[in-house]
């Protein structure tokens, strides 16, 4: 099961995750996975077996349609091609809106999209996938004639906290949020039908069981808008999305699921490993391969640059951006994230290691081959050696980057100390992104130290900085 990073995202995949199971299937929610193109290829290529999603978004984000809107029926011969199924719709229309707050829109008369057109001045904020979505931002502003410059992206679950703060002044929403009333905000009303319905559905792979398949069409029809809205709200105040879920079942659901809830400390625990897991591989995987690269950069010639030039420009790719070109090819999994990390680590490595060994005076080179030493002799126990102290502060910084970026694996569902990261963004909950933020901090300074200890065993004493003095 596969979700995307928001809130009722989260929920409607832990309903489907419990009907399920309840049928005796084993099944693993991968949480919060990202935007539209990541989890579709997921779905596409195996790695998931359903998700949620929206009519409007499979018309125009994954089949792009032109002209008319597509019917269910078109849409699902559409996805055929693709190994790809469609469920009927679940009873609710969660639609893209703009939204202010009540007492600026009232302020200013705002009242109707169109409205906003004598305002270009006001702060826009929206996020990054409806400024980009075929369906979003460029294509309204094109229709309604708007003309705001102040235009930025934002994460959907920041946004409301800023409208709050009066930091923004029209952000998109979901129609089924459970912050527009939270927040006491206005929806501002689409009076030239930009809009297209997003009714809610499951995807599927036609190679699914036939069980899970029967299972996930009993939600048809089943959830209508004040239900999902409660939902929604449920999650937003629990801060659970299991004990939400549950509230679609019943009240006897209700208390199962409280009683299964995890603690936060067996929640930590597992997070922590599967963190420890990827920043672990990805580093070793690192220092075998960037070693031998930085001793090879090390050298005059065009190879070094090139080898230099690389890995340069690999550090300069936005960490979500090299997620999502992984995705196709390698699916969402934790190999994908340990390859992203993997490729970002191999900069200060292969840096620190060339430096290093450029670094060593020509005299102690002289030295080393007046002993007889042959290049290979000359390398591992001179030049290596001394370049040691260099070559660890890279593999000391290259770790203590690769704990902070390891994060981002929790946006293709791999886990790690990310998970409460994303989750706390969608549920605009400080809290709840502390309880990653603080041990992926606190992981980050016990590998600082367990580096310390490290230069004291592989640097040679005479090469060891002096001990401060108290």
């Amino acid at each position: 099961m596969g979700s995307k990073k928001f809130t009722e995202s989260y929920v409607l995949g832990e309903i489907a995750k419990k009907l399920l199971e309840d049928k005796g299937l084993s099944v693993n929610h991968r949480q919060g996975i990202g935007a539209t193109g990541i989890v579709w290829e997921a779905l596409k290529s195996g790695a998931i077996t359903m998700y949620p999603e929206y009519t409007g978004t499979v018309s125009e984000e994954i089949l792009k349609a032109k002209g008319a809107a597509m019917s269910p029926e078109s849409m699902r011969a559409a996805l055929e091609k693709y190994g790809v199924g469609m469920t009927a719709e679940l009873g609710f229309n969660n639609t893209y809106a703009l939204v202010m707050r009540r007492d600026k829109a009232q302020k200013l008369g705002i009242r109707t999209i169109t409205d906003l057109q004598k305002h270009s001045d006001l702060r826009a904020s929206l996020s990054n996938e409806f400024l980009e979505r075929k369906d979003g931002w460029k294509p309204l502003s094109a229709r309604y004639g708007l003309g705001m410059k102040n235009v930025k992206g934002i994460e959907h679950g920041l946004a409301y906290r800023a409208l709050a703060s009066d930091q923004i002044d029209l952000t998109d929403a979901y129609s089924t949020d459970a912050g527009i009333a939270e927040h006491d905000l206005v929806v501002l009303e689409d009076d030239r039908r930009f809009f297209p319905q997003y009714k809610a559905v499951f995807l599927y792979r036609l190679n699914a069981p036939a069980q899970a398949v029967a299972a996930i069409r009993t939600l048809e029809g089943s959830i209508d808008e004040p239900k999902m809205i409660r939902l929604n709200a449920e999650a937003e105040k629990t801060k659970d999305y299991t004990l939400a879920a549950s509230l679609y079942f019943g009240d006897e659901a209700r208390q199962t699921a409280e009683g299964k809830s995890a603690s936060y400390a067996s929640r930590l625990m597992g997070w922590t490993r599967q963190h420890l897991v990827l920043v672990g591989v990805s580093l070793a995987l690192a220092i075998l391969v960037g070693l031998p690269l930085g001793i090879v950069a090390s050298r005059p010639g065009a190879l070094s640059q090139l080898i230099l030039g690389v890995t340069s420009i690999i550090q300069t790719i936005p960490s979500l951006a090299l997620l999502a070109l992984l995705v196709p090819f390698l699916g969402i999994s934790p190999a994908t994230a340990i390859l992203a990390l993997f490729l970002y680590s191999l900069l200060p490595i292969v840096r620190n290691t060339a430096t290093g060994l450029q670094d060593i005076a020509p005299p102690l080179r002289e030295s080393a081959a007046a002993l007889g030493l042959d290049p290979r002799a000359q390398l591992v126990k001179v030049f290596l050696p001394m370049a040691s102290r260099t070559i660890l502060a890279g593999i000391k910084t290259s770790a203590v980057i690769n704990v902070g970026t390891a994060t981002i694996a929790a946006l293709i569902g791999a886990g790690g100390l990310g998970e409460p990261i994303i989750s706390g963004l969608s549920l605009n909950d400080n809290a709840t992104i502390l309880q990653g933020a603080i041990p992926a901090a606190i992981l980050a300074l016990l590998v600082q130290w367990g580096f310390e200890f490290v230069d004291r065993l592989l640097i040679p004493r005479g090469l060891r900085l002096p001990a401060a003095r108290p």
